[in-house]
């Protein structure tokens, strides 16, 4: 809210919260979440991966409001609010923390820039599983909810061309082999077993 109050009429603000910032209803979150989303002041929802930062495991999520989504510098955007999933996105560097590579970053970015309206950044669609562009009515039907999962869905699977007879009776041969390996070295273990003096 502090943010908020010092945004300008034309203002546009970006910060990085916890995850939970986006669906949780603890000590009045929810209300606040929700007299935001209806002043129509979220633009953009990227959730991050986990493991970006140094100081916390924690994944979190970047919020970008604007005071006036209909400024002339971009399409009207009124009453939309886009969604970003990139928590499949960034590459380990180490055990413990992911780095966004610069392509990521750039796609990310785009996305947000094309559905602006920036004409550099080329034309916006949704993609299943990492963008999507909702309207208020539907963010509402969610409960105020603003974690992007919940509007990008699931991406799109390529289809292998396999009639599902064929698929089923391919699957089940390999679970058949699998059974037989499983009973092999169930066996093998028991005899081991039994040649420590432990097992019937």
């Amino acid at each position: 809210m502090h943010m908020i109050h010092h945004l300008s009429t034309q203002g546009v603000a970006g910060f990085v919260l916890a995850n939970g910032s986006m669906s949780s209803n603890q000590s009045g979150e929810g209300e606040i979440r929700k007299a935001i989303i209806e002043a129509d002041l979220v633009d953009c929802m990227v959730a991050l991966p986990g493991q970006l930062f140094y100081n916390t495991q924690i994944p979190a999520c970047l919020w970008f409001l604007a005071r006036n989504k209909k400024n002339g510098k971009f399409r009207n955007r009124t009453g939309e609010t886009l969604f970003i999933d990139a928590r499949k996105m960034g590459v380990l560097i180490d055990r413990v923390h992911r780095e966004l590579t610069d392509e990521e970053i750039a796609k990310i970015a785009q996305t947000y820039h094309a559905w602006r309206g920036e004409k550099e950044a080329g034309k916006y669609e949704d993609i299943a599983g990492f963008c999507k562009s909702a309207k208020l009515e539907e963010i509402a039907a969610h409960g105020y909810v603003l974690t992007p999962g919940r509007y990008v869905g699931a991406e799109e699977v390529e289809d292998d061309d396999e009639a599902f007879e064929e698929k089923m009776l391919h699957l089940t041969q390999k679970l058949e082999q699998q059974f037989e390996e499983s009973a092999r070295l169930e066996m093998a273990i028991r005899e081991n077993l039994r040649g420590l003096g432990y097992g019937n």
